[in-house]
């Protein structure tokens, strides 16, 4: 059952340079857990088991906003990240809703974002692609599910 927290931080570790990103640590009711990311706002937090939390996190940078979508193992660190945005896109993270078995949100154009944490792990081959305007790291194990409906526009107003 996702629950959403209120008392989800991020606590600053180390200034970015321009050879390395910042780092973030997660904290749970401002204590730490070890774990960084490399983005500064969580715009939410979602309690998905008693050790795994499913957060939405961005950099704050107008006009280039990129979400974000990282499930954390509260004993092994970062499972998976996926990012959702791009350069030049403008997003605003809003209208989430929590159902039993996923999250539904919006972030860019008229799209309702859906993201489900399976049971257990699954496989995804490269070449079946996840909705437009998202990315994350090849790997042949996944931890997030992410669909849109309708599905995003392109840059020529198509679908």
């Amino acid at each position: 059952m996702l629950k959403q927290l209120d008392n989800v931080t991020l606590q600053f570790k180390q200034e970015p340079t321009s050879a390395a990103i910042g780092k973030y640590e997660i904290a749970v009711a401002e204590k730490g857990t070890g774990i960084t990311v490399p983005v500064q706002v969580v715009e939410a937090a979602i309690q998905v088991d008693d050790k795994h939390l499913l957060l939405f996190l961005t950099d704050d940078v107008p006009y280039e906003e990129i979400l974000n979508i990282a499930l954390i193992d509260l004993n092994a660190g970062v499972k998976e990240m996926l990012t959702l945005g791009g350069a030049y896109l403008t997003g605003s993270f809003s209208d989430l809703r929590i159902f039993p078995e996923a999250v539904e949100f919006s972030f860019i154009g008229d799209t309702t974002w859906r993201v489900e944490i399976p049971a257990k792990p699954f496989m995804k081959l490269p070449f079946s692609k996840d909705p437009r305007g998202v990315s994350r790291p090849v790997a042949l194990k996944h931890y997030i599910k992410i669909t849109a409906s309708p599905a995003p526009a392109r840059t020529d107003g198509n679908r």
